[in-house]
């Protein structure tokens, strides 16, 4: 939001210096980015006074010219333009001075007759696309005056950034009533003086509105006579330092309505509306309707639009239609002043790729109670600029007025809540100045009613913060808070939130670095992992065309991060993302059905370089540990993994189960693919269900065990048996066994002797222990002797 010094000055009498205005709105939430002269280019522009003005001997269309700019001597100009004369103020560029298009201006000679110095044009100037002839100034300027002192022209710009929530602050007025709270300053809001002619506005336009939601207030004024001509240089240049071109007093007035109120308004040429009627209604799917900006926008049967009789006018809130727009030979005039809903606006403008300055404050929120004043002050601002008489009375529809908001506020709580002591009459009179109106009758619980241009006051901490704003935050002392367990923190573990995050503290656990990647990607990635293109959600404005689409699976974007970390020089790379895969469901209302999903990825040397132990590149087991270790770490029990036939980028790949469900799955990236991104190791990866294991935990009934008491006895065995047999059978085998001192069963040594591939040695550790007594040894031996031979009449073994 670009600040006017020169404006801001209309509505409070600060006087002191810039920077510290912009430095206290900085503390109020309003960022000083930028302080800036609007008219730099044109600061060494001089007054000059034309002397003499005559032919030039050698071409018809010059003019040799000698003009007085407060110099001892006379300049010798020579000027082309047809409308220069002897007696006229004009801008003057003496030599040496740079041109706002970047010419510098020399000593030149023209058809033989030297020339030091131009006479400008609004167009040379930047002022205004005039180019008919020179710019002539009013009677009575001095000499040799800087042009922008002269015309009283704006040297000082604040541009400040506005956060979204504070729409009110999107106009002068709104940084205005900021200034006279940070500086106790008066606010002096513009007289209104419409002066209005007879007739009546409200039988000679009718309102409708299909839907009180998308528009609580549509009014409108009627202007007959007008004529259009360029604003008052004071407009102008108004509007030119807050970045607005001017193009006539009609639509100028409405601009600066705009920003001097933050009311965005339209003018319709009346003679181009038909019926004498305007509706407020949604456009039918398909809908073609051209802007002003002479493009045919397709629409759909969300965006809303203003209509007459018989067709669309404006796509409301955003720009007004080819069809009804004020034009030159324009004599009578429509005046909107509406409020819309923010939403539907803010979807129409971003859809289309057509923001604007009205559809900026729309989709934000608009002062509904402020809208007949500055409506009023436009037609008055009309009249006044192009003669145009009001027609009495309003046209008007207003079938959601605005209803006056109450909060509770606990001066205690907000005390405790900033870490401050103010006394209660430091809040009042905050509230006081920001035009809140405050209820103390219950000295514990105050009422406060908001006004309709703060938007952002939805509930009690707001109050909080506004009582924080006007202490000044910069003040408020720092103190380390106090950290302590709340209840809130068993509910938030029941959460998704609290599941995702539980996860993420897993994987930093075991020595995962976390990846967060787009969730967009683009085709060739999923036709790479061979993909199905059915489900895919295509990105209507993407950012490149390898960001067009949402990812359908985690895999190309834990692929891409290998592929950065590589080309940085890390291959050993230890990965796992957590977040969302997208699938197109028509039946879904946003037609995209989401899943949350849990990758793992490893690749690379087992440890890091520096590691001198263990050697070895990273392979199945490690995939396979960490997915044990998570449903270890989830009370989720043991997994049942299965090699899956054919998969389109893992090979093998394996299916994982917990009981009858599948959670998952994982396996080894194809080499082909994998060297697409630049990996010379083996990448091992799991894709998990993360939704589901959220349903697995919730559903899990947590049981309690008392802790052991007595030692336990331990006895290991070593199981020779042929190759094809596996470890996981033996164990199976043994707790089938169901006896009761068996505690776990552990493998712990595989061996395979020298010059044998049909046999090999498997050591495992059986541990026994009783809940009531010390085991003796013979009564381990028997349970032992138990297990052998049970193993060797149930499997194919030896000891």
């Amino acid at each position: 939001m670009l600040l006017s010094m020169q404006w801001l000055r209309d509505f409070v009498p600060y006087e002191g210096e810039v920077q510290e205005l912009g430095d206290r709105l900085t503390m109020l939430g309003l960022e000083l980015e930028e302080i800036s002269n609007p008219f730099e280019a044109i600061k060494n522009i001089v007054v000059g006074h034309v002397v003499e003005c005559d032919r030039h001997p050698e071409a018809e269309k010059l003019s040799v010219c000698k003009v007085d700019v407060g110099e001892s001597e006379l300049l010798d100009i020579v000027c082309g333009a047809p409308n220069v004369a002897r007696g006229q103020n004009v801008p003057v560029a003496k030599v040496g001075v740079t041109m706002p298009g970047g010419m510098e201006i020399k000593k030149a000679k023209l058809r033989g007759v030297k020339s030091h110095g131009m006479i400008c044009s609004e167009r040379e100037l930047e002022l205004s696309d005039g180019h008919e002839g020179i710019m002539v100034l009013p009677e009575g300027l001095k000499p040799g005056t800087k042009l922008t002192k002269a015309l009283n022209m704006e040297d000082t710009v604040l541009e400040l950034g506005v956060t979204p929530n504070r729409a009110d602050c999107l106009s002068m007025l709104g940084i205005a009533r900021e200034a006279a709270l940070a500086f106790d300053l008066p606010l002096t809001m513009p007289r209104l003086n419409l002066v209005e002619s007879g007739g009546n506005a409200a039988d000679m336009l009718k309102i409708e509105i299909d839907d009180p939601e998308l528009c609580p207030l549509y009014q409108a004024r009627i202007l007959q006579g007008a004529k259009i001509a360029p604003s008052p240089d004071w407009m102008r240049y108004r509007l030119l330092s807050v970045g607005v071109r001017p193009i006539s007093n009609i639509v100028d007035v409405t601009n600066y309505i705009l920003f001097e109120l933050g009311q965005p308004l339209h003018s319709f040429d009346a003679d181009l509306l038909k019926g004498g009627k305007i509706r407020v209604g949604l456009a039918s799917d398909g809908m073609k309707f051209t802007t002003l900006d002479e493009h045919e926008r397709k629409l759909t049967g969300n965006d809303l639009l203003i209509w007459d009789a018989e067709r669309p006018v404006a796509l409301a809130g955003v720009m007004g239609g080819m069809n009804s727009e004020i034009h030159d030979g324009s004599t009578n005039v429509v005046l909107e002043s509406a409020v819309f809903k923010p939403g539907s606006i803010r979807k129409t403008a971003r859809r289309l790729a057509l923001p604007s300055e009205a559809s900026y404050r729309f989709e934000r929120g608009v002062d509904q109670q402020l809208n007949t004043f500055a409506m009023d002050r436009a037609a008055q601002l009309m009249s006044e600029l192009s003669g145009a008489k009001v027609v009495s009375g309003v046209a008007k529809n207003e079938p959601k007025p605005w209803a006056n908001r109450t909060h509770n506020y606990r001066h205690a709580r907000c005390n405790g809540f900033l870490g401050l002591d103010l006394a209660p009459e430091f809040s009042k009179k905050a509230f006081s100045l920001m035009g809140l109106a405050v209820d103390d009758s219950d000295a514990d619980c105050w009422k406060v009613s908001t006004p309709s241009y703060r938007l952002d006051l939805e509930r009690e901490a707001d109050l909080y913060e506004e009582v924080a704003r006007y202490f000044g935050m910069d003040k408020i002392p720092s103190v380390l808070p106090r950290i302590s367990k709340t209840f809130d923190a068993s509910v938030i573990a029941d959460t998704p939130y609290g599941f995702y995050r539980r996860i993420k503290n897993w994987g930093r656990g075991v020595g995962l670095h976390e990846a967060i990647n787009y969730s967009f990607v683009g085709d060739d990635d999923l036709d790479l992992l061979g993909l199905p293109k059915e489900g895919r959600v295509n990105i209507a404005n993407p950012l490149s065309e390898d960001q067009n689409v949402m990812r359908t699976e985690l895999a190309p974007g834990l692929l891409n991060t290998v592929r950065h970390n590589i080309a940085q020089g890390n291959t050993h790379i230890r990965i796992f993302e957590i977040a969302k895969k997208f699938i197109k469901d028509l039946e879904s209302d946003t037609e995209t059905r989401e899943q949350s999903r849990l990758g793992v990825l490893v690749t690379g040397p087992r440890s890091d370089a520096e590691w001198p132990n263990e050697q070895g590149d990273a392979d199945y087991l490690d995939v396979k540990g960490l997915v044990e270790h998570l449903l270890a770490d989830l009370k989720l029990g043991d997994a049942t993994f299965k090699l899956v036939d054919e998969h389109s980028y893992l090979e093998p790949c394996v299916s994982i189960s917990v009981g009858e469900q599948e959670i998952g799955f994982m396996g080894m990236v194809k080499p082909v693919i994998a060297d697409k991104y630049h990996a010379r190791k083996e990448v091992w990866l799991a894709d998990l269900n993360a939704d589901l294991l959220r349903e697995l935990v919730m559903a899990h009934k947590i049981k309690f065990t008392a802790l052991p008491v007595f030692p336990p006895s331990r006895r290991d065995v070593t199981v020779i048996g042929p190759v094809s047999l596996h470890s996981e059978t033996i164990k199976q085998a043994i707790l089938d066994l169901k006896l009761p001192l068996i505690e776990s069963v552990e493998l712990v040594n595989v061996f395979v002797p020298e010059a044998q591939d049909k046999e090999r040695n498997l050591s495992f550790r059986i541990t026994y222990r009783h809940g009531q007594k010390t085991l003796t040894d013979k009564a381990v031996d028997k349970e032992h002797k138990k297990v052998l031979e049970a193993l060797e009449k149930t499997l194919p073994v030896r000891f």
